[in-house]
């Protein structure tokens, strides 16, 4: 389905000026409804109005000679504006009233536009609401005028998209995927943006379909959006990645093993005494700017992982969420609510943020299987084993219950309170030594991402790198043990059950993984441990039997021969062995981030 938009034609000249540097001001007299004669001002900032007239000004002077019940005063910026509508012949109400006596409602029909924006919920924190600015007048061309004028004034607003593609899952989440489309589908309309919108018939359909696009045929549009959840985005951007984006792997498991000193965070005295040996990998890979560019490449050794047509990080080309899953954390961490209407704004409103994303390699499916890395998977919000992986798998057998299915799934797996005997390496970031301005403050203190957020702001690498940490602010550790559950987060996915997420200071793009280790231990103190987390200002990573490691990249090897399941954004990754790494700032979004 593809959604074509034609602008109204007014006033050449005026749009001349407009479109060749900063908006004039401009100003006349109409009626706004509901409030009465207004005069409408319009300047490079946005519209602004004031009540005008009084009960003993009645000189015809007004657009309708018609008394304003009340002065007000208000104003809407040209960034919340995200469409202006020409009405023809509109009908107009009139309020009018003296002193304490009651008002009585008038209607008249005349021309009119309405310019439609948002304004932000007085109740609900991030939540964006829509409003309707109606404006009329007697003369046609003045009306038309306006609309032009505030057009070519919305033309000068950098970053909106005027192309997308749009993917819809309709049994995520309740199975609501297509009604929320058709509920967001006319602010795209409305801002002129032109969509191709796909339902998808089956699993893997959205991925094939990214997959399948060439450059050429991708750069097309200025974006792609998504309705459905976590997983669902996941799909899509896989998809489009996989054929895109071919950075070096990040180690396997044994060179990580080889390369630590004396068992890593298990010998903390043998590693202070090695200080100066750090990374603890051969001299050969100091100074590598890449980090890892010695270990084995996803592509041949003459591909540079950037294809000269489209380029990844790409600035201009974003992804947009709106939320129909059924725990919609990425959405939440990007805009701060599982608000669709609020979504569908920042999207066309051209909001941008970046996105670390998570590049997972597995090596093996089981313990018998061949040494080679088969499957190449990419995370947005987290990927965790054990108990999460054991959720999930659990999850699958009851589809028909919905979202509640996790819930039902979680309390079983509790009650069982298996664990898992694997080895963990780690790449550990000396932050007191790393001179980064980008880099999260040492604790305790805790910076929680927000919208203009100083942390996530600096630059994203190239796509063929992971942080350049310096030689003696970086080293390979191992942990080895008993874990109920191993879990890396991309950002802090918070989420109806974890209001802080499982991170609360995880940030969107600061090219860190948040490593959650949790150990052996008895299970009462593990309901403690996911009490705190479903508490607001809860701190569940305050327990001895909980580790927690700022990392761009980690290693995994179970222990035991039973198969391995992962939970990677809400789906099922089956991994033996893999590694991790993540990419800062490697896509961006249509989002603004939390306003909190």
């Amino acid at each position: 389905m593809e959604t074509n938009m034609d602008s109204t034609v007014g006033d050449d000249s005026q749009a001349d000026v407009l479109l060749q540097g900063e908006a004039p001001a401009a100003c006349s007299n109409l009626f706004l409804d509901l409030v009465g004669e207004v005069a409408l001002s319009l300047d490079s900032e946005g519209l602004s109005w004031k009540s005008v007239g009084s009960r003993n000004d009645q000189d015809g002077s007004s657009c309708l000679g018609i008394i304003p019940l009340c002065k007000t005063e208000s104003e809407i910026k040209l960034s919340d504006i995200y469409a202006v509508e020409f009405n023809n012949r509109n009908v107009i109400h009139l309020r009018n009233g003296t002193g304490g006596r009651k008002h009585s409602d008038q209607q008249s029909e005349i021309y009119g536009f309405t310019v439609h924006g948002f304004q932000r919920s007085k109740t609900k924190s991030c939540i964006w609401v829509l409003a309707a600015y109606t404006f009329g007048h007697r003369d046609l061309q003045t009306c038309q005028m306006w609309v032009h004028q505030i057009n070519a004034s919305l033309n000068m607003e950098r970053g909106r998209p005027k192309s997308l593609l749009v993917f819809v899952h309709p049994t995520s989440g309740k199975r609501n995927g297509c009604r929320i489309w058709e509920t967001v589908a006319p602010i795209f309309s409305r801002a002129k943006v032109k969509t191709k919108v796909i339902v998808t018939e089956r699993a893997g359909h959205a991925s094939d379909v990214m997959a399948s696009f060439t450059n050429r045929e991708l750069s097309s549009y200025d974006g792609v959006v998504t309705v459905g959840g976590d997983g669902f985005f996941g799909e899509v951007l896989n998809g489009f990645l996989s054929s895109r984006h071919k950075p070096p792997y990040p180690p396997h498991p044994k060179d990580v093993s080889c390369s630590v000193v004396n068992g890593g965070s298990e010998s903390n005295e043998a590693a202070d005494r090695n200080e100066d040996l750090s990374p603890l990998l051969s001299s050969s890979l100091h100074n590598r700017p890449a980090g890892f560019s010695n270990f084995r490449s996803s592509g041949d050794s003459s591909n540079t992982g950037q294809d000269p047509e489209f380029a990844i990080p790409n600035e201009w080309f974003r992804f947009g969420l709106i939320p129909a899953g059924s725990t919609d954390a990425i959405v939440i961490c990007i805009t701060g609510a599982r608000d669709p209407v609020t979504s569908a704004l920042q999207i066309v409103l051209g909001k941008r943020v970046r996105l670390d994303i998570a590049q997972v390699v597995r090596w093996k499916t089981s313990s018998t299987s061949k040494d080679e890395p088969s499957v190449v998977k990419y995370a947005a919000s987290f990927a965790g084993y054990g108990f999460y992986g054991d959720v999930i798998t659990e999850s699958e057998k009851y589809r028909w219950m919905g979202p509640k299915r996790y819930d039902y799934a979680g309390t079983k797996v509790f009650l069982r309170h298996r664990t898992y005997e694997a080895e963990i390496g780690y790449l550990d970031i000396n932050l007191d030594k790393t001179n980064r301005s980008s880099l999260p403050p040492k604790k305790p203190e805790r910076v929680v991402c927000r919208a203009n957020c100083n942390i996530c702001a600096t630059k994203p690498m190239s796509s063929t790198e992971i942080p350049d940490f310096g030689s003696k602010e970086s080293r390979w550790l191992t942990t080895k043990g008993r874990f109920i559950s191993v879990g890396a987060a991309v950002i802090s996915c918070r989420n109806s059950r974890a209001p802080d997420g499982l991170v609360a200071d995880a940030h969107l793009s600061d090219g860190f993984l948040e490593l959650i280790l949790i150990k052996d231990c008895p299970l009462p103190h593990y309901l403690w441990h996911l009490t705190q987390l479903a508490k607001k200002g809860g701190n569940p990573l305050n327990f001895d039997f909980v580790e927690h490691h700022k990392t761009p990249a980690f290693t995994f090897t179970s222990s035991g021969s039973k198969e391995s399941v992962w939970n990677l954004d809400g789906e099922i990754f089956r991994a033996h062995q893999l590694s991790a790494q993540v990419f800062r700032g490697l896509v961006s979004l249509f989002a603004s981030g939390p306003e909190i």
